[in-house]
């Protein structure tokens, strides 16, 4: 069933994967995906290589390297059972996929495994994920700002989201805090993305640790009045962050999203409460916003 799922899925998106696919990063990774079935399958080069069939047929998988192949599928989607983005699934699929390729390359060939094993750490430090470049309704802090901003007016009510660009739960969950920031952005309630990555200052003063250990990235702040009120995910005695899944329902629910959203608009109308959008999108305002967007990701 989940097999089945998966290929609806795959289908239903397939217009949007294969624009991504047209992406450096997409093809470096989608090619050494593929990289062992490829080498295995090849005319020319298979019949060179080592086997443990029977048969002594080179060029074709033997028990162990199917015995892995199906391992990686289920963990695959064991892992994706959690993702909550498009990007997270092919996310998982790339990265489990280049562990299983590390693998099955060492045990065919310590050569080829040391080849791949080189290209896998260059690929990590020379190609990074493209950033989220779709619409939004956030405001970008930096360390000098943030602190004015949350407590500039005690009428508004913040959702402050502390990512690291790093971080690939933090670019998988770009998507989804954007789509909240069109749906729920007024005046009495905006929202704010700071890089604590960039800004060590920052995760200190909010404690929102940047460890890839402590799993807090990314981190949901909600402040009032510039103080905060509650924060997802909650961090225990220990520092470690509770589980907690990102999606959108869940921000919904734990935020209080709509209850907030529709307080805000009467405080706005009450009070006659000015902000720099409107939670409607109008020609002007969407182009400040992506003007801000595309200035503050172009210094990250």
């Amino acid at each position: 069933m989940g097999l089945v799922t998966g290929v609806c899925t795959f289908l239903y998106h397939f217009p949007q994967i294969y624009k991504w696919l047209l992406k450096p990063y997409y093809i470096a990774s989608f090619l050494m995906t593929v990289a062992f079935p490829v080498v295995r399958k090849a005319p020319g080069l298979c019949e060179h290589l080592a086997t443990q069939r029977e048969d002594g047929n080179s060029c074709d998988f033997d028990w162990r390297e199917v015995e892995i192949l199906m391992f990686l599928s289920a963990i695959v989607m064991m892992k994706n059972r959690r993702a909550i983005t498009l990007e997270q699934h092919i996310g998982n699929l790339f990265l489990f996929s280049k562990v299983a390729n590390v693998i099955l390359f060492f045990r065919l060939d310590i050569r080829l495994g040391i080849l791949y094993f080189t290209l896998c750490i260059a690929f990590i430090m020379t190609c990074k994920p493209p950033l989220y470049m779709g619409p939004e309704y956030i405001k970008y802090f930096s360390d000098t700002t943030i602190d004015e901003e949350l407590q500039r007016d005690s009428r508004v009510t913040w959702i402050v989201e502390f990512y690291a660009n790093w971080s690939s739960d933090c670019q998988s969950f770009a998507p989804v805090f954007a789509d909240l920031s069109l749906k729920y952005n007024c005046a009495g309630l905006r929202f704010g993305k700071v890089d604590i990555g960039r800004y060590g200052e920052v995760s200190q003063r909010y404690r929102v640790s940047t460890s890839p250990l402590s799993k807090q990235l990314p981190s949901l702040l909600l402040f009032q009045g510039g103080q905060e009120i509650m924060r997802r995910p909650m961090v225990d005695s220990k520092g470690r962050a509770v589980s907690w899944t990102f999606n959108e329902e869940n921000i919904i629910r734990e935020f209080n999203l709509n209850e907030l959203f529709q307080k805000a608009k009467k405080l706005s109308k009450g009070r006659g409460l000015k902000g720099d959008h409107d939670n409607s999108p109008q020609p002007s305002e969407e182009n400040d916003a992506d003007t801000n967007t595309t200035e503050s990701k172009k210094d990250q």
